[in-house]
Parts: structure tokens; sequence; C-alpha cells
């Protein structure tokens, strides 16, 4: 038996029983748990020497940290995951290797392209263009961004221009090469990066004039918001379009749009596959990561579920490309996606980055919650980020 252990839904279990009649001798069983829950539990499987499934699903940004535990983990490079290299795209391979390639710790999944969704009635009603391709030129810049839900939350006071701060923060980071670490030694820059000050001040500023529904992806809140039409734009990665759909049910479909993001690029999300030592069977494990990472199973994927392929044989493929979506107005989500990965530039994750990055999120929750300004929250959040590291 291989136990799959991954966070939220990526797509895996359809593939299994194929697997399973290619290798008789074989059984799969998925382990799916919440993010949080997920990422603890493997650091505590692995300090405790028990626990860890056979595969393992590691988000990006916690790779840097899991790679400080390298030796808790198989060197895919010891069955000849180097020979893989070219199947991704390079910043992809990067952020799976150790810094002088020598160490392969996951092997690349899936990765986040970002674009942004929209409510067609809600914009209609705020008397501004429906058209994906008009709406993408209202926002070629984040401050652009700003200035439209300006003009919408003057329109239609009774909705809420964005569902969070934290969704638009989030995005203008990931448009940064850099954001609390620096890329060249692992320095702590959240307090002078001009970058990470900018996008915290756009959605800050967004967020002061109450023009966010104060709702998290993934929650309860989230999912009554989006049903409820109680927001007009979200930030929306590949993934992300499936949450859409399944909360805002049949009567929601057609209402909502995809066009590109501010800025025209930056990846929210994408993960990696890791094979932990303490498991009984790495070899048939790391079998299992490399076909299910393989550029066919990543389409399919994709075609099936949404998660946007890290591998350029899979999202430059025409099924891949000519993909849209009824539910969202028909939008061509294959090539607006497909366009996007082709623009990523990935962010440099340092090893403390899940240490003090939610200090800076939980900072534009009180910015929200009209608890302190924008000023006030960011030399909180900072100080907070140097106590924590510490």
């Amino acid at each position: 038996m291989i136990k799959v252990a991954t966070f939220g839904e990526f797509g895996y279990e359809p593939l299994f029983a194929e697997y399973e009649a290619q290798h008789p001798n074989i059984h799969l069983e998925a382990q799916v748990s919440d993010f949080e829950a997920h990422h603890k539990g493997l650091a505590t499987a692995l300090a405790g020497g028990h626990g860890a499934a056979d595969v393992v699903a590691v988000e990006e940004q916690y790779m840097p940290q899991f790679m400080q535990s390298k030796d808790k983990f198989v060197n895919l490079a010891d069955f000849g995951a180097q020979d893989l290299k070219s199947q991704w795209s390079d910043w992809k391979w990067a952020q799976g290797v150790s810094k002088d390639g020598s160490f392969v710790l996951g092997l690349g999944t899936d990765m986040g392209g970002l674009a942004t969704c929209y409510r067609r009635d809600l914009f209609a009603r705020a008397g501004l263009p429906t058209d994906r391709a008009e709406v993408a030129r209202l926002w070629p810049t984040w401050e652009d961004y700003a200035r439209v839900a300006d003009r919408f939350s003057a329109a239609v006071p009774d909705v809420k221009f964005a569902d969070s701060a934290g969704s638009i923060y989030t995005a203008i980071l990931n448009q940064s090469e850099e954001n609390f670490f620096a890329k060249a030694d692992d320095s702590f820059i959240a307090d002078h990066n001009p970058n990470l000050r900018r996008a915290f001040d756009i959605a800050g500023g967004i967020a002061a004039k109450g023009q966010t529904a104060r709702v998290t992806t993934y929650t309860q809140a989230w999912n009554v918001a989006v049903k409820q039409g109680t927001f007009a734009t979200m930030n929306c990665p590949a993934w992300m379009l499936e949450q859409i759909r399944s909360a805002g049910g049949d009567a929601n479909a057609g209402k909502w749009d995809v066009t590109t993001v501010p800025g025209n690029s930056g990846s929210q999300g994408g993960s990696f596959l890791t094979v932990p030592k303490q498991g009984a069977h790495p070899r048939e494990a790391y079998d299992v990561a490399k076909w299910l990472t393989a550029p066919e199973q990543q389409k399919r994927i994709f075609l099936q579920s949404g998660s946007l392929p890290s591998a350029p044989a899979a999202y430059k493929d025409p099924a891949v490309i000519g993909k849209t979506d009824p539910y969202f107005s028909n939008a061509p989500v294959g090539q607006i996606y497909a366009t996007s990965a082709d623009t990523l530039r990935p962010n440099y994750r340092g090893t403390k980055d899940s240490v003090v990055r939610p200090k800076f999120g939980q900072a534009l929750g009180r910015v929200e919650e009209g608890k302190q300004t924008v000023d006030q929250a960011w030399a909180e959040a900072v100080q907070q980020a140097r106590d924590a590291l510490k």
C-alpha cells in the first residue's frame, strides 16, 4: 500500500484505479486534510520519525522550510529524478531542489497562475464594462484596480468590490521577486522592501474604505458570500474555479467571468510531491509521484478539475489551451491560464516565510475591522515579524 497525502483536492483519486490496474501489486490510498493541518502534521511526523504518508504533497511556500530537513526525505535524484528536469519550467524545477541542484526534494504538480474572476451582473449594475477584454483594460495596474473599486462602490454601495484585503495583497506580492526575505542571503527585508509596502498600502487602502467583504477562501463565510453575491471580484488561480463553482451552485452559473489579473502575471500556489524516508517502499512511492506529475496526468487533471499544469508540454497542449468553462460565461480559461503560465516569474520564499507572512495578513484584517489605520497595522506587523524571528 502506498499512501498519498494531499491538502484539498488534487484531482488524483480518479487516476488511482488506472495506476493500480497498471501495477497490480500496488494499492493507493488517499489522505486528504486541510492546508495548515497537513503541513503541521508533516512537520510533526518528521520530528517524531513516524506517521508520514509514503508520498506527501508540499505547497511551494513550505519547500524552503522542509529543504532544511532534507535528511528526513528521500533524495529523488537517487531514483533518476534528474533525468526528468526538462519536464518542468526551469523556475518550477528550481523550487524543488537544493541550491546546488544535487538534492531533489519534490516533483512539481500544479502551479497557481493568476487571473481575476468577476461578476458580470454586478459590473453591469455599476455601469462598468462586462466584456472580459474591456474589463482587463480597466486595470493594467493595481493602482487602476483600486480606482475601479472606487467607481464600483460609488455605484453599487450594497455590494463589496473584493473578497478580502488579504487576497489582493497576496496577488500583488506574488508579482514580486522578493517578499519578506532576500533571495541572496535569506535576510529579513520586509521592513524596507518597497514592493511589500506597495502591496500592503493598495490592499489596505481598499480595506480601509470598506470595499472588501472580509471573507477568507475555504471558510464557510466565503462560501456563503460567493453564493449570495456579496462581492464582485476576486483574484483566482486556476484551482480556485472549482471552489467558486462549488460554493456558488447552479444559481450562479453564467454570472461569473474570468479575465487577466492587474500586472498580467503572478502565481498563487503550486505544490510538489515528496517522499519521506520513513516510508517502507520509497522506490514504489517515487514511481507513483513520477506518474502523477507526468505531463499527461497533469493535462488530464486540468481538464477534469482545473489545476494548472506546471509542465509546459501539458499547459501548451491544444486541449488545455482550448478549454472553456460554461460556468464562467464560457471564458477561455485554458488560454487565459496558459498565457499566464508563460509569463510567470516565481518569488523567493524564505525559510521563515510561514513564520512572518501571517503577521501581515492579520494586520490587514485589523484594517478591515476598522481597528487600525494602514500605517498603524503596517508598523505592528513589522514589529511582530521581527519578534517572531528572534
